[in-house]
């Protein structure tokens, strides 16, 4: 199978920017990215630390994932010299766009009562501008918000009723109601087109100007991954020759919510990965978007090979809804299915391990027990690290973004270390790359991702 995938192209943002040198300057200097976020008010919370990006002239507009995940796909495709109109398959991994829930359901929760003193728009209605029709349209608008948001905003005219918001147009254009007024709680349901999963993908599709079968990945943080290694299924098999594969999360209060709730939150601000101090995880920015290639397509145009992606394995052990089996079973699994697709069922090439790494106290043992089962005679000899400890853990994005990681290990030959490592834990006894980037020869690469409900992914890397 070796050299049948190909990846031309990527485009990645995180906390630290976007681009390839941002991660040279975060991720593989060993600069943890977390800060106290101003994206929303983390009073209510044990913890304000996240590796969210500034507000700033690098900020993704409003926060929404259809700009960032625009960005990096065209990044993707100008590096692979790829135009609009090519076919290509559009795969993501992702789980919508919070945002536009919490915002939603704040601005419902704001409207203000209809008592008869005045318009949805600030009139008074005491000239007659407002009244008792604007007092109905103020009861109509919030029924249809509050017991069903998506009336009137399906199909096409949610697509129009979205960008008709943006615009600032009324609502109304749309035949949202017959006469419904433009209100904070209805322009916050128009919005709710972004936090369906496939949307997105279309949205990402159409924006590219590519055409081809789309399809989303909506199983948490091996969502992308998944996505790249249907991608590779699709390619090697001969289906498709080129494909766009992204993912994405942006720090929002809703998932911060409920990791905060469930204890997952480092308690020290830190994300300390194998370390037998490690208190926890902490959330993080991360969109990327990959073209890959079938080698012989990369070839025949002339574009310049990256890396190839020449083993890939998926898995599910089933152990626990939100804990890892405690010996990697799946791990393991995975890890064994990418290195025999690539000939190499001992690992003999292997050269550095991309783990999951969350820094909680059931996955790091789970993983290192893995890896030990996966390569039994190398698993000591090979550097394994943990991005998130720099990046945090970044969801549904984490596979991609790791992908790109791992990539460009191979292409530069230094390996990112694992941040704010301070002592070992007897459970976690291999060779974690603490603190410092290390320079290496490196071949070839494994990066591994896990999820919610026993899932697991592995995608093997070669230096072309």
């Amino acid at each position: 199978m070796t050299g049948d995938v190909t990846v031309t192209g990527f485009g990645v943002r995180t906390a630290f920017g976007t681009g390839a040198d941002a991660l040279r300057r975060g991720v593989f200097a060993g600069v943890p990215s977390f800060v106290p976020t101003t994206r929303f008010d983390t009073g209510p919370y044990r913890t304000p630390m996240a590796g969210a990006a500034p507000d700033g002239a690098d900020a993704v507009e409003d926060w929404a994932l259809r700009h960032a995940l625009a960005r990096c796909g065209t990044e993707a495709l100008d590096m692979a010299g790829l135009p609009r109109g090519t076919e290509a398959a559009v795969l993501l991994g992702i789980a919508g766009d919070c945002t536009s829930i919490t915002r939603y359901w704040r601005d419902a929760a704001a409207m203000p009562e209809a008592d008869g003193s005045g318009g949805t728009d600030g009139s008074s209605g005491a000239d007659g501008s407002g009244g008792a029709d604007a007092d109905r349209g103020t009861d109509r608008a919030r029924g249809l918000a509050e017991a069903d948001p998506g009336h009137a905003l399906r199909g096409d005219r949610a697509v129009e009723a979205a960008r008709l918001v943006r615009a600032g147009g009324p609502l109304t254009e749309v035949g949202l109601g017959h006469g419904l007024p433009t209100t904070p709680a209805i322009a916050a349901a128009a919005r709710l087109a972004d936090a369906v999963p496939a949307r997105l993908a279309e949205s990402l599709a159409g924006g590219l100007g590519l055409t081809g079968p789309r399809l989303t990945f909506t199983n948490a943080c091996v969502a992308s991954a998944a996505a790249i290694i249907h991608a590779c299924r699709l390619i090697s098999s001969g289906r498709i020759d080129v494909a766009v594969c992204a993912g994405g999360y942006l720090v929002e209060e809703e998932t911060f919510g409920k990791f905060d709730s469930g204890r997952a939150l480092s308690r020290d601000g830190m994300v300390r990965p194998f370390s037998a101090d490690r208190s926890g995880l902490l959330l993080g920015d991360g969109v990327a978007a990959v073209v890959l290639e079938s080698t012989e397509h990369a070839r025949r145009r002339g574009a310049r090979p990256l890396a190839g992606v020449v083993g890939w394995g998926a898995a599910t052990d089933a152990h626990h809804i939100a804990q890892p089996h405690p010996e990697g079973v799946g791990l393991a699994r995975a890890a064994r299915q990418a290195l025999r697709l690539a000939g190499d069922p001992d690992g003999s090439s292997l050269g550095y391990v991309n783990a999951h790494g969350t820094g909680t106290k059931y996955n790091d043992g789970a993983e290192t027990r893995g890896l030990r089962a996966a390569i039994p005679e190398r698993a000591e000899s090979i550097p394994v690290s943990s991005t998130k400890s720099t990046t945090g853990h970044l969801l549904e994005a984490a596979g991609v973004v790791e992908f790109v990681i791992t990539m460009l290990a191979l292409m530069d030959g230094v390996l990112p270390p694992t941040a704010g490592f301070t002592q070992a834990d007897p459970e976690c006894d291999l060779d974690y790359v603490p603190n410092q980037p290390r320079h290496t020869d490196l071949r070839r690469a494994l990066t591994i991702n896990a999820a919610f409900g026993g899932a697991n992914t592995a995608l093997l890397l070669e230096r072309p």
